[in-house]
């Protein structure tokens, strides 16, 4: 049974695990790599070549790739990115483990491709993953869904999707400056809870039946939150969750928890 497995999900640090027990990809290695060892510990998986085909990085920030120089250094686990993110990553030379995502990756039971998301970095990008019959969309750090993005998400039967700041939040936050708050609701930044909202009713509309909200602000946003807005969009169009859809929200941290689908 294929699982889609949030490890880490915020501001703090992005990782998914997406396979079957013992047996999968990772998208983004934004926590440590005890954290992500550990994590996969919990699913009775191991971060070492013979269980982890691939690692597949969206961008540079630190996030997404803060277990990336030990991964590389501790295992053979081939690590895919974008052009532009390897050039970031590793300005002088890229380590000869990093692969370009930008040509696809596929195995005997992986198929991944990348598009690209509108993100103030290098070259960010999302992934759209098929493993068996299944199909998966990773899109977060996006200030805007692309054109690229909608048309590699749509029809997927999962997909992981940023809900990262109540729009109301961020405006009363005296913490952030003008500037930062122009940076995050910009289109190089992230995406909004009412723009996930618009963008998951296109996703259910064209078969996705699962739906996790991810990369949420500790500061912006809360989970009950995230869910609601969602839920509340989609219910006035007429789709209800548990009916048409399921809807969850990625931890912080794991949990230990996975999704079956």
């Amino acid at each position: 049974m294929s699982r889609i497995y949030p490890i880490c999900s915020s501001s703090s640090g992005n990782s998914t695990f997406i396979g079957t027990r013992g047996h999968g990809i990772i998208v983004d290695a934004g926590c440590s790599f005890s954290a992500l060892k550990n994590a996969l510990s919990i699913i009775e998986t191991r971060l070492d070549e013979s269980e982890i085909e691939a690692v597949f990085i969206t961008h540079e920030h630190t996030d997404h790739i803060k277990g990336v120089e030990q991964l590389i250094k501790k295992t053979k686990i081939p690590v895919f990115a974008s052009s532009g993110t390897i050039k970031a990553i590793f300005p002088k030379d890229a380590d000869a483990r990093l692969f370009n995502a930008e040509d696809g990756y596929r195995s005997a039971d992986f198929e991944v491709s990348a598009f690209r998301t509108s993100h103030d970095c290098a070259m960010s990008v999302g992934y759209r993953i098929r493993f068996g019959e299944d199909s998966f969309g990773v899109c977060t750090d996006t200030g805007i869904v692309t054109a690229e993005a909608e048309r590699a998400l749509l029809g997927c039967k999962t997909v992981l999707l940023e809900s990262n700041y109540d729009e109301e939040m961020l405006r009363k936050n005296l913490n952030y400056s003008p500037d930062l708050k122009r940076r995050i609701s910009g289109e190089f930044g992230h995406l909004s809870n009412d723009a996930c909202a618009e963008f998951a009713l296109r996703l259910v509309k064209s078969g996705t039946r699962n739906i996790i909200l991810a990369h949420l602000s500790r500061e912006n946003n809360t989970p009950n939150t995230a869910k609601s807005c969602v839920e509340k969009y989609l219910s006035a169009h007429g789709f209800m969750t548990e009916r048409d859809y399921t809807l969850s929200v990625a931890p912080a941290a794991t949990t230990g928890e996975y999704i079956a689908v």
